[in-house]
């Protein structure tokens, strides 16, 4: 069986995470998102489903807000 699975992975600094992180969930191609802070040890990782709803992401996003108030710097690594 072949694995299909595709990653791409972004640098960036713990301002702008949150927006990068909704961007890649409106673009509704992304299966699973993982944070890592700048020692690349994984910090959040989460699936990322069709028609996710609001109520389901705000305590993923509570939490991606505290990683980024804490992150000079983070890798976002996104699974398609």
């Amino acid at each position: 069986m072949e694995d299909n699975k595709r990653t791409e992975e972004f640098t960036i600094n713990g301002e702008e995470l949150i927006a990068k992180i909704k961007e890649i969930i409106k673009q509704g191609n992304a299966k699973k998102i993982t944070i890592k802070n700048k020692d690349g040890e994984e910090v959040l990782s989460f699936p990322v489903t069709v028609g996710i709803a609001g109520i389901v992401l705000a305590p993923i996003f509570a939490a991606i807000g505290a990683i980024a108030a804490l992150a000079t710097e983070c890798t976002i690594v996104i699974e398609r």
